[in-house]
């Protein structure tokens, strides 16, 4: 990765907040879909298919591109808007999210768009599937990273914590998770439906190097992956803590936004919220 100076900085934050407002142009469109946890994600996004990712969008199936894989697959339209954005496809496309025979369904489906690596829905099978390519890369001599993006509350169930202990078992040093500390799940709070902590205590139990992060602080982000493909012959999860609803003061750490879109004028105000917001990301670095 190239050094990450003020100006990329600046202008990672902007392209960040170009990303939530697409978002919720997708989800107004749709009718439908999940608001709270792609706003909450659209930094670590932005870094990596803007800064991090060895990815080429006019080439992406090339044999030593990383592997990004999405295991909460609900939170797929920052994904969409992300990868929209980059290049992948058009904006225009990325606003068919949940339309029928869209490519932009409301979970993600490879068959579909080969370019998002796996199919996902069913919660904490993704970890299982990273550990599984890293596994591969590894026997074969590849050299490319797999990140394995998961929701918090997904650690709920019992096969992620089965690619915890392979991946933990192998020392699979090539495979980097991140996890959405969100602290939401769709019918209330993590800590209060199934809680999850300590977090951090059982990742290392099962052999991870494991690293807290400020989720909306980019630089502090890629300084997490950084430091993490520094570690050696041990996997690496990423404890993001970020902000469900992010950017949107009214509805973050609701929790009642895990699962639905805004609708009318209420989505009208979202996005004049967050084109203020962009307003102000802009002066600051000026």
């Amino acid at each position: 990765m190239n050094h990450l100076h003020d100006g990329k900085i600046k202008e990672l934050e902007e392209q960040a907040n170009a990303i939530r407002q697409t978002i919720i142009e997708m989800l107004i469109e749709a009718g439908s879909g999940h608001t709270a946890g792609p706003l909450g994600m659209a930094d670590i996004f932005t870094a990596f298919y803007f800064h991090i990712l060895n990815h080429n969008p006019k080439d992406p199936f090339f044999e030593d591109r990383d592997r990004l894989i999405l295991s909460n697959g609900h939170i797929v339209p920052v994904r969409y808007a992300t990868m929209a954005h980059a290049g992948y496809f058009s904006i225009d496309e990325a606003k068919t999210l949940r339309k029928f025979g869209s490519r932009m369904q409301g979970h993600p489906e490879r068959e579909r768009l080969p370019e998002m690596e796996s199919t996902s829905g069913p919660l904490g099978s993704g970890l299982s599937q990273a550990a599984g390519i890293a596994y591969g890369a590894r026997m074969d001599g590849r050299k490319f990273y797999v990140y394995c993006l998961m929701s918090d509350a997904e650690h709920q169930a019992g096969n992620l914590w089965e690619g915890a202990m392979f991946a933990g078992a192998n020392k699979l040093s090539n495979l980097i998770g991140v996890i959405d500390r969100n602290n939401i799940q769709i019918n209330g709070m993590t800590e209060e439906v199934m809680p999850l902590e300590p977090l951090r205590d059982k990742y290392e139990a099962f052999g991870w190097h494991v690293i807290d992060v400020d989720g909306h602080n980019i630089e502090a982000f890629v300084d997490s992956i950084e430091e993490a493909k520094a570690i050696f012959e041990v996997p690496t999860v990423i404890i993001a803590h970020t902000i469900p609803g992010k950017g949107i003061e009214g509805i973050e750490f609701d929790y009642k936004w895990h699962g639905k879109p805004p609708k009318g004028e209420e989505g009208e105000r979202f996005l004049r919220e967050l084109r203020t917001l962009g307003g102000k990301i802009k002066s600051e670095h000026e």
